[in-house]
């Protein structure tokens, strides 16, 4: 746990060494301040209680389009660099990297949510008597959750190359169809339910996001986190005999 630790922190510090992640942060924060005066301003207008559903809303899909770029460089710059050798050599096993590389982009994206609660704190203070703790606690639940799927997606696809530009789109190809792919159970003449259950989007949607915390929810993004990470270690521990 220590090696996993030690990598993790690694990785997270490099992030900050560099201005992509910098500029990551603004465009994420910049487009859900736009997000969120626009949905105060229909709120004003339609007298109704503002809330953090749309804002949350976005927020994943930014996180699907944004991630690519945090996740591509976690292995694939090894590679390229053939640092990976080294790592391969040193007294940490395969399992234990790339669960230190995805600690690394989970961390960075935990920090990106945390600087997000600046909108749902001065949304607190602008309704009386304040907006609803379970909605956000749940929303925010979720995008935890959310995020560690896709790091693990991420750091996966990231093993398999060494080529940064081509782990950035097969990352977002693979993601975007988790995010559409349910719209193909409703064309299909079967597998429907299967389908339907790899849709990354709707475990968001159709609950966290209204303020409904449900275990097969969690069981989802769970599952997809400890998969990812056990085909990245597979694929790196066959690095290691070739």
């Amino acid at each position: 746990m220590r090696s996993i630790w030690i990598i993790g922190q690694r990785e997270y510090r490099r992030y900050f060494s560099t201005p992509a992640a910098y500029l990551i942060m603004f465009f994420l924060l910049l487009i859900m301040g736009f997000i969120f005066y626009l949905n105060l301003g229909f709120a004003s207008q339609s007298q109704t209680a503002p809330d953090m559903r749309d804002v949350f809303g976005i927020l994943i899909f930014l996180l699907v389009i944004t991630t690519p770029a945090i996740t591509m460089n976690l292995l694939s710059e090894e590679l390229r660099m053939g640092t990976i050798e080294l790592l391969l050599t040193a007294p940490v096993r395969d399992w234990e990297l790339v669960v230190g590389k995805w600690l690394g982009g989970f961390l960075f994206l935990l920090t990106v949510l945390l600087l997000t609660l600046i909108y749902p704190i001065t949304l607190n203070f602008l309704v009386n008597p304040g907006i609803d703790q379970l909605l956000l606690l749940s929303g925010y639940l979720g995008l935890i959750l959310f995020c560690a799927a896709l790091v693990g997606i991420g750091v996966t696809i990231s093993a398999f190359f060494s080529n940064q530009v081509a782990a950035f789109f097969l990352t977002i190809a693979v993601f975007l169809l988790l995010w559409i792919i349910g719209a193909f159970a409703q064309i299909s003449p079967t597998g429907n339910e299967l389908i339907s259950y790899l849709d990354i989007r709707s475990h968001y949607t159709e609950t966290f996001l209204v303020g409904i915390i449900d275990i097969r929810d969690i069981v989802y993004y769970v599952s997809l986190t400890v998969l990812s990470l056990f085909l990245g270690s597979v694929f790196t521990e066959a690095r290691r005999w070739q």
